[in-house]
């Protein structure tokens, strides 16, 4: 009776690895997440309920999801052509723009959020043109769709940038030799080698700026009901010791956050 002995890996340890793989992961991800749900389970009903669905709260929820999800598609849009340039082109000073995508991962946020205010303040460099049309960008809800763009857009183009990299040209000469025009080509060749890329990058971009804070509170004045996000309310509960709200406010926040990302991991992979 013949034996069928497990091969061993090429490169052996992975149990280890998995078994360290999975405590790192429950160490820094599962564990915070599950001690924030179940602290939030020690409230009651209706203290949760009271907490999350304050009118300053809801007003919060509206101003961080949507400003997420616009700076998101912002992004989708110019990130894609940012990385087709630096991957498609060669021109001078390529090396510089391609380092300064990467500027919002290494710039700390409190910088940038500053930054953001001395460019689009009505006395700031770009904010004083822009004044003089009635168009206001510091302490607006415009203001913080500008700053979650700039710290999203390095999510996109980093995502689709390989992609593309490694995207096949002979399928474009084929196309164009069959007679397709250059948006048919994008339509029908490109864009479906990049959506996967592109909705990772979109997701990355939206969770990110859901969590932002540093960079928002410069430029988005802190106004309640008009410029306040749900992260500065969290941060303020915490400092006035409302440790009970400040968790009720981010589990349902994370709540929404996970179920929307289920929503869409469902839809993509279908």
């Amino acid at each position: 009776m013949a034996i069928a002995l497990r091969q061993p890996s090429v490169i052996p340890g992975f149990g280890i690895t998995l078994g360290f793989t999975i405590f790192y992961l429950g160490l820094l991800i599962v564990i915070p997440i599950a001690g924030l749900l179940l602290y939030t389970l020690q409230m009651s009903w209706d203290d949760f309920w009271r907490a999350v669905s304050d009118r300053q709260v809801v007003a919060s929820y509206k101003l961080s999801f949507g400003a997420s999800l616009i700076a998101a598609l912002i992004n989708l849009v110019f990130g894609a052509i940012v990385a087709w340039v630096l991957v498609r082109y060669r021109f001078t000073g390529k090396r510089i723009v391609d380092a300064l995508v990467d500027l919002p991962f290494a710039m700390p946020t409190a910088v940038a959020g500053i930054a953001l205010v001395t460019l689009y303040a009505s006395t700031g460099w770009v904010g004083q043109y822009l004044n003089v049309y009635g168009i206001r960008i510091a302490y607006t809800q415009i203001g913080v769709i500008v700053a979650l763009t700039y710290i999203g857009l390095p999510f996109v183009v980093r995502t689709v940038q390989p992609v593309l990299e490694d995207l096949d040209k002979e399928a474009e000469e084929a196309s164009a030799i069959m007679g397709a025009n250059r948006f048919t080509t994008i339509r029908r060749v490109i864009l479906p080698a990049l959506l996967p890329a592109l909705l990772t990058g979109f997701a990355l971009a939206f969770a990110r700026a859901l969590g932002e804070y540093g960079s928002v509170i410069f430029i988005s004045g802190n106004l309640p009901f008009r410029t306040e996000i749900t992260p500065l309310l969290i941060v303020a509960k915490a400092e006035q010791f409302d440790y009970a709200g400040a968790a009720a406010i981010a589990a349902f926040l994370l709540l929404l956050l996970i179920n929307g990302l289920q929503w869409w991991a469902s839809r993509r992979y279908r």
